[in-house]
């Protein structure tokens, strides 16, 4: 761990000079206590830098909570082995049969409800009539969202542990109906700054007010978008589990289940004070917590247990951190590059679009653990068989 300043805490290795600019700034804001803590995956972020855990009082950006409400991991651990999976020969049938159960790439929803995301939707419908407001006001498509991967660095994966054991690994979050909602309230929170003579060192780093009916409307939303995602991550592993029995010919045992997020907001309290705790990019690694940390595309992924580290508000970095952005990462590396490094791996080697989820357009996920090695203990190590993505 490295102090930058009084209110930053940095646990990254690796991080450039903008990244270390940007998290001072964040942790500039006169309602941080105690400090602003810097995960070993952080990279630039809008407004905040992804990888923080950031604590307030009685006040909440919502740009630091980020635009994808509740991004984060589920996985189920099966009685299945990597050599049940092999002996049938080909893995391409059933990442066929997980895509076909799953819509993917962003813009792409449900044609219908099925009678398990039915049963869900009637849980988020009436979540919102609790919270008093219509998620059809941000995204009147929101149920038929419910079940959906999206794009990017999104992804369902096949995986083995060290003892050959196979997991499903999946990512995603609220989709747009998420987007919609933080995208509506970070515009609100500006709005509100600027009406009322708030200097900014950023305009994204506006801030709602604990006790305005804007604040309030934004936490309710925010939970709620939570929720959304919560619940779209389990209807979507629950299909995958389905595909997955389909393909082994035998019902699948959840041996495991671990789930959680890593963009949000939770009232949590750190050195002594009760304080809105928003990890955008990091998970909650209280003592003896399970968790998920993804590595890229390719690369190597983790199950831990969380150490509760005080200092570094009982958080955990949540993957492996951008090195180049997308931009970059098509001009660096070449289809060519990307397919050595898939081998092995049963993925869409047609596609294009995935070259910008190059392993090295991210930090080395061993680094990023080595640095966590303070923050989570490592249960289990998995290596990819099977690769699902959004183009």
């Amino acid at each position: 761990m490295e102090k930058i300043s009084k209110t930053l805490l940095s646990w990254a290795s690796i991080a450039d000079d903008a990244t270390i600019a940007q998290a001072k700034v964040t942790a500039s804001m006169p309602f941080v206590h105690p400090h602003v803590a810097l995960m070993p995956d952080a990279h630039l972020g809008k407004g905040a830098t992804v990888g923080s855990v950031i604590p307030t009082l009685r006040a909440v950006i919502p740009a630091a909570v980020g635009v994808d409400i509740g991004c984060g991991m589920d996985a189920v651990r099966t009685q299945l082995t990597s050599a049940d999976l092999r002996s049938t020969g080909s893995l391409a049938p059933l990442r066929r049969a997980i895509a076909d159960a799953v819509p993917l790439s962003a813009g792409r929803y449900n044609a219908s409800l099925t009678a398990s995301s039915q049963a869900r939707v009637a849980q988020l419908e009436a979540l919102a009539e609790k919270a008093a407001f219509d998620p059809g006001q941000h995204a009147g498509s929101w149920r038929l969202q419910l079940g959906s991967l999206g794009s990017g660095n999104h992804f369902i994966e096949v995986s083995a542990d060290e003892e050959e054991r196979v997991w499903l690994f999946l990512h995603s979050g609220s989709r747009g109906v998420g987007n919609k909602i933080a995208v509506h309230h970070i515009k609100v929170a500006a709005a509100l700054c600027e009406q009322w003579w708030i200097p900014l060192p950023d305009r994204d780093l506006a801030y709602l007010v604990e006790g305005t009916d804007e604040f309030c409307a934004y936490i309710r939303q925010l939970r709620w978008a939570q929720e959304f995602a919560r619940l779209n991550r389990a209807e979507m592993m629950d299909r995958s589990v389905d595909a997955l029995a389909g393909f082994a010919g035998v019902d699948v045992e959840r041996a495991q289940e671990i789930s959680c997020h890593h963009n949000y907001t939770a009232q949590e309290e750190h050195f002594g004070r009760e304080v809105w705790l928003s990890r955008k990019g990091a998970i909650d690694a209280s003592a003896g917590r399970p968790g998920l940390i993804p590595g890229s595309m390719g690369a190597a992924s983790y199950v831990v247990t969380g150490l509760g580290n005080p200092v570094a508000l009982r958080s955990a970095p949540h993957g492996a951190g951008r090195s180049f952005s997308r931009t970059q990462a098509r001009k660096r590396f070449t289809q060519a590059d990307l397919a050595e490094r898939m081998a092995g791996i049963e993925w869409d080697s047609g596609s294009k679009a995935f070259l910008d989820e190059h392993p090295d357009a991210y930090k080395p996920i061993d680094q990023v653990m080595a640095d966590a090695a303070d923050l989570v203990e490592v249960r289990h190590t998995l290596h990819q068989l099977v690769n699902v993505k959004g183009d």
